[in-house]
């Protein structure tokens, strides 16, 4: 018998053929991916293998529906002892409530008790800016590698804006041709998140990336339409950008964390490093929260320690010899 098999025994026949319908209507309604379906149905297997042993026999539908949040929290602890990280537990946890969300929805179990559990906290990741060097190379436009220099320095000035002024992707390509920000312009008022608006300033060099741009763009930006155009006069797709940082990132040998919004990123992390403040920093991100500002500062601790690793004469006293 081989693994997979012994996941299949673990249930009664009712639960076998909801999971068929489960994964039916997640790949036909949901249009999920094929790797997201094998990783939901595992999961969802291995729970039910956890209950057969919970419980002293295979589950059916009415053992599903008497199912309290302690039995969840015990498979969690159970996977837990077994090696998994926080990240696995919250998708197989996530895979199990859409399985008995499908069920509650068919009028077969109550999933109450699997969303009263809340799936393990995460790691917080700290932001990945990229060294200010190369923020400079890559908003350069003489930095387009094989493109049209209007497409060049198109993108130029759309990344000059993320690291210029710490925007998001989205919020940079919803400027308008009136809005477009000109090299006597001194600040850009944008719309983020939660409609929330503010004021940024703006460095000669943003104004002078956008004229260069629209002095070289073969279309003409209506005032109420999109600033930055596709090829073919359209809006600019954000993929588009992504690809063009992708391409960049690889001739320039920058690592995956390169994106986009790594450019903001380093809009945060290089302001902080030359002295501004978290507040003022906030404010400038459109950031509603000061705490979510505050995880810069562990970027910036985090550099720190790693020049002070690499620099002070006596970083290395102590450590075993490699």
């Amino acid at each position: 018998m081989t693994d997979d098999d012994s996941l299949l025994v673990c249930a009664r026949a009712d639960v076998n053929a909801a999971i068929d319908d489960w994964l039916d209507h997640l790949g036909s309604e949901r249009r999920l991916a094929d790797k997201t379906l094998i990783a939901y149905e595992r999961d969802v297997r291995q729970f039910l293998r956890f209950l057969t042993g919970h419980q002293g026999e295979p589950p059916a539908l009415t053992h599903l529906a008497e199912l309290r949040p302690a039995d969840f929290r015990a498979f969690l602890a159970r996977r837990r002892q077994g090696g998994s990280q926080s990240r696995t537990l919250a998708r197989g946890l996530a895979g199990i409530r859409s399985f008995l969300g499908f069920l509650e929805r068919r009028g077969d179990v109550n999933a109450a008790a699997a969303a009263a559990v809340r799936p393990p906290r995460q790691p917080r990741s700290l932001p990945k800016p990229v060294a200010a060097s190369d923020a400079l190379t890559i908003v350069d436009a003489d930095c387009g590698l094989d493109t049209a220099p209007w497409v060049a320095a198109r993108n130029a000035a759309v990344f000059t804006l993320l690291y210029g002024c710490g925007l998001r992707l989205g919020e940079a390509l919803s400027l308008t041709g009136a809005s477009a920000p000109r090299k006597e312009s001194r600040s850009l008022r944008i719309t983020g998140k939660g409609g929330r608006q503010r004021i940024v300033p703006l460095l000669p060099i943003v104004g002078e990336a956008v004229e260069a741009y629209l002095a070289a763009c073969p279309y003409t930006p209506a005032p109420d339409g999109p600033l930055f155009l596709g090829v073919r006069g359209g809006p600019l797709n954000p993929r588009i950008v992504q690809y063009a940082m992708a391409r960049l990132r690889s001739a320039l040998g920058l690592p995956d964390s390169a994106t986009p919004h790594a450019l903001r990123h380093s809009f945060a992390t290089h302001l902080l490093a030359g002295g501004g403040d978290l507040r003022t920093i906030q404010e400038l991100l459109g950031h509603a929260s000061l705490s979510t500002t505050q995880i810069y500062t562990e970027v910036d601790a985090a550099r720190l320690l790693d020049v002070y690793d690499r620099a002070h004469p006596r970083a290395g006293a102590g450590k075993p010899a490699r």
